[in-house]
C-alpha cells in the first residue's frame, strides 16, 4: 500500500485501441439520445411560447422550427448509425495504413535521391 513501487497494468495496443473505440462509441449514442431529450423538452417550450404566451399567435411558427429541428436530428441519427458502421474504426485503421505506406515510400524515394547525388564512397574520400 505505502511501497514505492507500483503495479504497471499492461494493455496491449489492441485491446487500448478497441477500448477507445467503444468509448468514442458510447459517447456518440449519448450524445445523439440527449439531443433527442432536449429536443423534445425544447419542441414542447416551443409550442408553449407560441400556444400559451401567445408570441406570433397570428401564425404557427413552432411547426417550422421543430421541423428545423428534427431534420438536425434526423443528420446527428444519420451520422451515429449509418456512417460510422461505413467509416468506423475498420475504415480509420486501412486509411491510417494507407497514408504510412506511402510515407514509407516517398521516405524511400528520398533515400535514393540522396544516395545518387551523395554517394557514400564519395563523403568518406572527402573526410580523409
Amino acid at each position: 500500500m505505502f511501497s514505492k513501487k507500483q503495479k504497471k497494468i499492461t494493455v496491449d495496443l489492441e485491446q487500448h485501441e478497441l477500448l477507445e473505440s467503444a468509448q468514442k462509441r458510447i459517447n456518440q449514442k449519448k450524445n445523439l439520445y440527449t439531443h433527442f431529450v432536449i429536443f423534445l423538452i425544447g419542441s414542447v417550450f416551443l409550442i408553449l411560447i407560441n400556444k400559451i404566451l401567445k408570441y406570433g399567435e397570428a401564425y404557427d411558427w413552432f411547426i417550422w422550427a421543430i421541423m428545423f429541428w428534427a431534420f438536425l436530428f434526423i443528420i446527428h441519427v444519420f451520422n451515429v448509425f449509418v456512417t460510422q458502421k461505413f467509416m468506423g474504426t475498420n475504415w480509420e485503421r486501412m486509411q491510417r495504413e494507407k497514408l504510412v505506406e506511402k510515407q514509407k515510400k516517398r521516405i524511400e524515394e528520398i533515400q535514393k535521391e540522396i544516395e545518387t547525388d551523395f554517394p557514400i564512397s564519395n563523403v568518406n574520400k572527402k573526410k580523409e
